[in-house]
């Protein structure tokens, strides 16, 4: 099994690959110092599922708003006894859905919002006590984009340093998912969270960037942030200054995250994943970050291009093929949630010319990219 993390200091990226291995299951003692460590097979995330935890706050919401959880949830497709366990999982698809359809049935369009500001460290499980021990802020971001797929596989996180600012983005991987715009603004208010319960009650970005067009009403957002907001984007993101990231982390136990990241570790060796839909998630952040060659993906797996090209072909696959597929995806999504101009959309695509594009648009969708966005943009 492999598996991938963006971070980048100074332009270079870094990547891992591991063996399958047994899980663990990790016991702390009495006095809250790490206890036995023994085997087990875990029940790992599949791609394109998420943990439910962040969803645990929704029927609290819905009963502000007068309506019965229940009946809203079941209405939804959703047995409301499954979003009472913060440790269950479901496909990320279908929280984009609850979430939408929440917003609907409020009539609140900054219900994903809501839902993420309930959110924070204490959210993302055992990935959350990880980086809660860490020794400085830098090392505790590092944790979390190397091992955020353990609780939500429908995104890739991505960080950045360059110069004295730095950038933590989140990428939806998954394609035409409804409620898109929902799901990034509940990500950067959880991710929000989790930056002040690192660096201080009082913390805020330079920058916020959300990868939609500007709601009729961004109050609810500007609120929350305190910074200035980007809309239009082509990733969620918080951008600070670089220097947070020398900051200690009060009360961090060196020893514990020590047997944390040891545990977690062995649970993602043991994740049962498919390579090829990792790939393709990863694709999509490379290629918004103009670095979509065979090579750089082969890297990042710390692999021989060869040897990807073998395992694609094992899968009925190419390079290529996976390329495209991803390039018309994002074009997709970006025509239909944001008003990026199409030749910006082609230039973040690493299209020479707009031309290209619209031939290429074309052919994967039978339409041009200006009739695609007519019948699909929001």
């Amino acid at each position: 099994m492999y598996w991938v993390w963006l971070v980048t200091r100074d332009g270079g990226s870094e990547g891992m690959a591991n063996s399958r291995k047994p899980g663990i299951r990790k016991t702390l003692g009495g006095n809250g110092t790490p206890g036995k460590i023994s085997p087990r097979r875990p029940s790992p995330l599949k791609g394109g599922f998420i943990r439910v935890s962040v969803a645990t706050a929704i029927p609290g919401l819905l009963r502000e708003y007068g309506l019965d959880p229940g009946k809203v949830l079941i209405e939804a497709g959703i047995e409301p006894r499954l979003i009472e366990d913060p440790d269950n999982v479901i496909p990320f698809a279908t929280m984009g859905r609850l979430i939408n359809f929440c917003a609907t049935k409020t009539r609140c369009r900054h219900f994903g919002l809501l839902v993420g500001q309930r959110g924070g460290v204490s959210s993302l499980g055992t990935v959350g006590l990880l980086i809660r021990q860490a020794r400085d802020v830098g090392s505790a971001l590092d944790d979390l984009v190397r091992y955020l797929h353990l609780h939500d596989r429908g995104a890739v996180p991505r960080f950045v340093v360059r110069g004295s600012m730095a950038t933590l983005a989140y990428t939806i991987s998954e394609p035409r998912l409804e409620g898109a715009d929902h799901i990034a603004d509940a990500a950067m208010a959880v991710t929000m969270n989790i930056m002040r319960s690192l660096c201080g009650p009082d913390w805020v970005p330079s920058e916020v960037r959300l990868p939609h067009r500007k709601p009729a009403y961004a109050a609810p957002l500007q609120r929350f942030f305190h910074a200035p907001i980007k809309f239009d984007e082509k990733e969620a993101a918080l951008v600070f200054p670089a220097k947070v990231l020398q900051q200690p982390l009060a009360g961090a136990d060196a020893d514990l995250h020590r047997h944390l990241l040891n545990y977690v570790q062995q649970l993602d060796a043991a994740s049962d994943a498919d390579v090829v839909d990792q790939m393709r998630r990863i694709l999509r952040t490379l290629v918004l970050n103009h670095q979509s060659s065979a090579e750089q993906l082969a890297q990042l797996f710390s692999v021989h291009r060869r040897t990807l090209n073998r395992r694609l072909r094992q899968q009925g696959t190419a390079f290529h093929l996976l390329l495209e597929e991803t390039r018309f995806e994002l074009a997709s999504q970006m025509m239909s949630e944001t008003s990026i101009p199409l030749a910006q959309i082609a230039a973040l695509l690493n299209y020479s010319e707009a031309s290209a594009f619209s031939r290429a648009f074309r052919r994967w969708s039978g339409m041009t990219p200006t009739e695609w966005r007519r019948r699909h943009g929001r």
